[in-house]
């Protein structure tokens, strides 16, 4: 005789979608102690736990955005990291001044680089409404 499990109950539909919060505007900007205990207050979390996971990100990210990795991160719904590889540039000679019309100037050369871009997303733009 087989026995019947009972199914899964499924958790409320009030915790699945959490109620809107009035957020209020700051006159001062916080520094990571008063960022740490206001996440760590809103959330139930302890301070250790919030620091532990805000380093977390902080590495994840790097790992996104690290020499010969994928070169881009995204942070759901509020911003992107993205890498751009600048290629070198050679050395130039007798190239007109822009400044000093009729003049000739000398360029140097330009290592390669990479350079890091962060675009804001639709939901932090929306935030400067």
């Amino acid at each position: 005789m087989a026995v019947k499990k009972a199914p899964a109950t499924t958790a409320a539909p009030a915790a699945a979608a959490p109620a809107a919060r009035k957020v209020t505007a700051l006159k001062d900007k916080y520094t990571k102690t008063q960022i740490l205990n206001e996440i760590a207050e809103n959330t139930g979390l302890t301070r250790k736990e919030v620091n532990a996971v805000l380093e977390e990100l902080g590495i994840v990210i790097e790992r996104h955005i690290k020499k010969r990795a994928v070169g881009e991160f995204t942070l759901p719904g509020l911003l992107k990291i993205k890498t751009i590889k600048k290629p070198a540039q050679k050395a130039r000679k007798n190239v007109p001044n822009p400044f000093r019309p009729g003049e000739t100037m000398d360029v140097a050369a330009k290592p390669a680089t990479t350079r890091l871009k962060v675009l804001p997303l639709k939901k932090l733009k929306d935030m400067t409404l």
